[in-house]
């Protein structure tokens, strides 16, 4: 592996910024040429075809990371971490966003960093819905955010592609068709929101149906027909879904259903008394949440009330973490409300990125969210609370079972959504990156 030339650890290269060329005084904002001439300084720090070299270290050990990393997870939840991560080489690497970080901490860094999302594989991008009530398309998945090379999230992405395009049943010139397409589409992109205006590329967002009719013609009908399908079936994706998915009718009210372990309510977890004891820590973590809001939006989630909370088991690498939804109503009791009060823990790429500015790790997520993210959910915010355990615990949270449209990274059925996903991903990729950083070529 070449090292010469190439920064690591996501390190600035010991070649000075701008090769001798004048920059900005302190203070003042560079210029487009000033951010152009640093974009090709980095160039030299670290080629294009440094990019492509990857040596694993003999002491490498990424089981042994993952290992460590359970040591701070709920210990009867750990083994259904490891039981989601065996199903596949996609959800291995789902789940393996922290040896990738330690991997990606020994390739060649041009110095140039961003906001990272941190865990920028294919599953993590999707379709949601946006305050204003349209399907957008971004990435949704925040727990490792936090600055650092802005190549980590590229290559991460790009990985993922491979991974999946693999687990589908594509050959390896297939796979590479579709990374190059990626990676096409994010070079592409990030020419087009370089020559914008900041507000331009901060505004810029992915209208969903915007997007599907653009492409209708490139697409069989079979395909589209798929498409619309699935956007369809995202608008159905509501609170009173979610509510008829997550509760059964006991005495005529709503209660949380038991699914342990998977889903367990807060009484069925602990005794009588510990769990009124919950419950009261429960409300006292909401008020502080909301005062994490905008007072609109204060205002608004005070029309609801805790009806039940629940631990609940979500995705593949956050197994393990204190996740919990709770079931709020407004009125009288026919406007449901799902929160999902999610455990914020270090972020993966502190080790090798630097620890984060923020003292709670909630409000790194929130923050690291509303800077890359085009529409954000208006209840997205941040807290603490002191656990059973007694220990206390970093907090964010946001609505559970609004609109939403996956990508299916893992069906063989549909390989067509790993290919109609590419582009989208690598605009998206490039535009939370622009926004979280500068707009450099």
């Amino acid at each position: 592996m070449k090292t010469e030339h190439a920064a690591r650890g996501g390190k600035p290269a010991a070649r000075a910024p701008g090769g001798g060329r004048p920059r900005a005084g302190r203070g003042e904002q560079p210029s487009r040429a000033d951010r152009e001439a640093r974009g090709k300084d980095a160039r030299a720090a670290a080629s294009l075809e440094s990019q492509a070299e990857f040596g694993p270290d003999r002491s490498r050990d990424p089981v042994g990371l993952l290992l460590e990393q359970d040591k701070s997870r709920v210990p009867d939840l750990v083994p259904i971490r490891h039981g989601r991560m065996l199903v596949s080489p996609f959800t291995y690497f789902r789940g393996a966003a922290l040896p990738m970080a330690a991997d990606l901490a020994t390739t060649p860094a041009s110095g140039l960093r961003a906001q990272l999302c941190g865990d920028a594989h294919l599953a993590n991008f999707g379709a949601f819905a946006s305050p204003s009530r349209q399907l957008v398309f971004d990435v949704n998945d925040f727990d490792e955010t936090l600055p650092g090379p802005f190549e980590w999230d590229v290559k991460r992405l790009a990985a993922s592609l491979v991974v999946a395009g693999r687990n589908n049943g594509f050959g390896d010139k297939a796979c590479r068709k579709i990374v190059l397409a990626g990676v096409e589409r994010y070079r592409t992109a990030m020419r087009e929101f370089a020559g914008q205006p900041f507000l331009a590329v901060w505004y810029a967002h992915m209208d969903v149906e915007d997007v599907i009719a653009h492409y209708r013609s490139q697409l069989k009908k079979k395909r589209v027909k798929a498409a619309d399908k699935l956007v369809a079936k995202a608008h159905t994706h509501d609170s009173m879904k979610a509510l008829r998915k997550l509760t059964t009718q006991v005495d005529g009210r709503p209660q949380i259903i038991s699914d342990p372990p998977l889903i367990e309510p807060v009484e069925e977890v602990f005794p009588d008394e510990q769990a009124r004891a919950i419950y009261e820590q429960i409300r006292q973590m909401l008020g502080k949440y909301q005062r994490t809001l905008q007072s609109d939006r204060k205002h608004l989630l005070e029309q609801f009330t805790l009806v039940q909370a629940a631990r609940k088991v979500v995705g593949v690498g956050s197994v393990g973490t204190r996740c919990w939804i709770a079931l709020m109503e407004a009125g009288d009791g026919t406007e449901p409300l799902f929160l999902q009060p999610k455990e914020a823990v270090a972020s993966s790429l502190a080790a090798y990125c630097g620890r984060s500015q923020y003292a709670s790790h909630g409000e790194r997520v929130v923050a690291g969210q509303l800077l890359m993210q085009a529409e954000s959910d208006i209840f997205l915010g941040w807290t603490h609370v002191t656990g059973p355990d007694g220990v206390e615990h970093n907090t964010f949270g946001a609505p559970a079972g609004g609109w939403t449209c996956p990508i299916r990274s893992q069906s063989g059925t549909e390989p067509w959504s790993v290919l109609l996903a590419t582009p989208w991903n690598g605009a998206l990729r490039i535009g939370s990156l622009v926004r979280s950083g500068s707009l450099m070529v």
